[in-house]
């Protein structure tokens, strides 16, 4: 990857610019949103945890740093874009698994070994790469690919939610749909680029924050920290 290329992948991109992809980059204030909402249930609670911070602050710079791919749309914003995406996911697997366990550290670390391994199995098949290279292409689906590991983790983190009846089952299991929907939609934003002249990627960006927003009160309402962090 060259860090000053610029980078077409996306229907609503049709020449290079800052403004050239205005619907995709507005929409990313979905992640705004979810911060801010989350930020309001951290700050009227009693105890603070510093992980809980990490994650809200997290979630806002995943808007930022899409906000920044689909303007500038070059190899430094879409480092902007990824890093602050799967970050989140590894931290937020690592806290869920260990407030899961009861904050026990030797059962969290032997938890996320397999789950890391199964995620890096699945990701070495599927993608390989957290970045897509704009020379060949989007690649198959659209490069949506890249995003199974995430989906299978939080499948699994529904799944033992449910099969526990754990109060925060609704939330982890409304946000897992929700990611399966919009990851159907970004894959589909080439394909419906003709009929819409501005793709569905914006609507990825929006159910992502929605997505978001679900993880981040599962844990403030029904996940908190046991013990200070």
């Amino acid at each position: 990857m060259n860090l000053p290329d610029y980078i077409d992948l996306y229907c609503e991109r049709t020449a290079p610019g800052f403004w050239n992809e205005p619907i995709n980059a507005l929409s990313n204030a979905a992640f705004l949103v979810a911060a801010w909402f989350a930020w309001r249930v951290y700050a009227q609670r009693g105890r603070h945890d510093a992980l809980d911070l990490i994650l809200i602050i997290l979630a806002a710079a995943i808007g930022i740093g899409s906000f920044l791919f689909h303007t500038f749309a070059n190899g430094w914003s879409e480092l902007a874009d990824v890093i602050p995406i799967w970050t989140f996911v590894a931290i937020f697997v690592l806290v869920t698994i260990y407030r899961l366990t009861g904050e026990r550290l030797w059962a969290t670390a032997r938890i996320a070994l397999i789950v890391v391994g199964s995620i890096g199995v699945v990701f070495w098949i599927t993608s390989g790469d957290v970045t897509t290279d704009d020379a060949s292409g989007p690649g198959y689906l659209n490069g949506s690919l890249q995003y199974l590991p995430a989906l299978l983790a939080l499948a699994g983190f529904a799944a033992v939610t449910l099969v526990r009846r754990h109060p925060a089952r609704y939330y982890v299991t409304g946000a897992a749909i929700t990611f399966l929907l919009s990851l159907c939609f970004r894959t589909i934003d080439l394909t419906a680029c003709a009929a819409t002249g501005f793709g569905t990627h914006f609507i990825w960006h929006i159910l992502n924050g929605v997505m978001i927003g679900l993880l981040l009160q599962s844990l403030l309402r029904h996940l908190p920290a046991q013990r200070a962090s």
